[in-house]
């Protein structure tokens, strides 16, 4: 058995926090709810590094918002990739740090889900890829 992602849910609606913290574990991944982001980068800085496999968070936190969140989460884990939603913009251009976005209420949560699985997948995936490439290309250009 393949060990489950763990993914930081950031949400300061707790109803909301409770119903994607349910859609996530039903779905087999770990989910750490936190409602701030001094809460999620808090816990951030007491894990290791690949520890935490993505962080989702609401663009409109109180004190700090998600950007910020995401911005300072990629400090302490550079690899982390950083989904957010926001039920009050449709825009991207507000979500400039994540990694993806996606607007409350206009996305179904097949839509977050598959979202959630592109980028935990992406930041496994190229780690492993790297290093075996780079050899595999050299006898090739040689061989040319």
């Amino acid at each position: 058995m393949r060990p489950r992602k763990t993914i930081l849910c950031v949400e300061d609606n707790e109803q909301v926090l409770s119903v994607r913290k349910f859609l996530l574990e039903t779905r087999g991944y770990r989910v750490v709810a936190v409602s701030t982001a001094a809460e999620a980068l808090e816990y951030l800085q007491t894990v290791a590094q690949g520890s935490v496999d993505l962080l989702l968070a609401d663009l409109l936190l109180p004190q700090m918002d998600g950007n910020d969140l995401i911005r300072r989460a990629k400090q302490v884990h550079p690899g982390l990739p950083g989904l957010l939603v926001s039920g009050t913009v449709t825009n991207f251009d507000r979500a400039a740090a994540a990694d993806a976005f996606l607007p409350k209420g206009a996305s179904s949560p097949a839509e977050l889900l598959d979202r959630i699985k592109i980028l935990v997948a992406r930041k496994r995936g190229p780690k492993k890829q790297v290093q075996p490439v780079t050899p595999l290309e050299e006898p090739v250009a040689m061989a040319s």
